[in-house]
């Protein structure tokens, strides 16, 4: 096969491994930025452009989108898509785990547990948001933010109110949570890929920080989730239609709830912590699935002769 990764830098963990792997296994790799990517529309036949050449010649694509560039990004994994490529996650399916609150209206839909959320608009029902979700403390999230930035433990009322009026004065959207306090800076980071849990680690925020990012200075360590954890995780990627995310999720007194879907994991920190070959794993799906694509266009083909 002809694998494309999508990512604007090849020195990136996540990317270099996954370049290694397809090669490994006979693949023909390539490294494609998204962002210099140029798109033709035309009635009949939908072309890329890539360094004033068409992409004509792609199998499969692995996007690997960072959320600063998603609605560039989806748009060029549509015009794959459009152009008959297999993508590790499709267009749609990233958009939705990139809005924070549509992914949580979705998940909620599905009966997936998640902590007790609030959204509003006008500051005039601040109250009655912090109410929602039990008081302080609580968790203000940005709606935008990554990687654990823009996320805001009020540990009071009063605090939780001014940072709440704070950035609605700056136009942000945000989010109001239930603070997990049982968690203790805890969280699980489950890799999903084809509908399974592949690793699973757990991430302990640093020393007085409630955030367990790993970009925040948090520690992982490779963890055996319950039967209970396992279908959560699965069932908050599929919820998505999200074959390749990272799910994370919170271990709280009520049973596990989901806090975030991630389209374009990481894989240093799970690679490391649980010694599983993931970047395999992803491109033994996408040979799968493209073996599939090439038996149903075949079986189509004779169909009509």
């Amino acid at each position: 096969m002809k694998i494309a990764v999508l990512s604007r830098d090849a020195s990136l963990y996540s990317t270099r491994r996954l370049l290694e792997a397809g090669n490994k296994r006979g693949h023909i790799m390539k490294i494609i930025d998204h962002m210099r990517c140029y798109i033709e529309i035309t009635a009949d036949r939908p072309r890329l452009i890539y360094q004033g050449k068409p992409l004509d010649d792609i199998d499969a694509v692995i996007p690997r989108i960072g959320a600063s560039y998603t609605f560039y990004g989806t748009a060029v994994v549509r015009q794959f898509e459009m152009m008959g490529v297999l993508s590790a996650n499709g267009s749609d399916a990233i958009a939705r785990s990139r809005d924070k609150l549509r992914c949580l209206q979705l998940l909620s839909k599905e009966g997936v547990g998640l902590p007790v959320t609030g959204f509003a608009h006008s500051t005039k029902d601040t109250e009655g948001v912090i109410e929602l979700v039990g008081g302080a403390p609580l968790v203000i999230k940005l709606l935008e933010g990554t990687q654990g930035i823009g996320v805001v433990l009020a540990e009071t009322y009063q605090a939780a109110k001014s940072v709440i009026e704070a950035f609605r004065g700056l136009d942000a959207n945000i989010l109001v949570q239930e603070y997990i306090k049982e968690a203790k800076g805890q969280d699980l980071r489950c890799f999903v890929v084809n509908d399974q849990v592949i690793a699973s680690m757990k991430r302990q925020g640093a020393p007085g920080e409630f955030r367990s990012n790993i970009h925040r200075g948090g520690t992982v360590r490779r963890v055996k989730l319950s039967a209970q954890e396992r279908d959560t995780a699965i069932r908050a990627a599929m919820a998505m239609g999200l074959k390749v995310a990272g799910v994370d999720l919170l271990r709280s007194s009520h049973g596990p709830v989901v806090i975030e879907v991630n389209s374009s994991p990481g894989l240093e920190g799970i690679e490391r912590a649980t010694d599983i070959d993931i970047a395999s794993k992803i491109i033994q799906y996408l040979e799968q699935q493209w073996r599939l694509q090439r038996k149903v266009a075949a079986k189509g083909k004779q169909t009509k002769e």
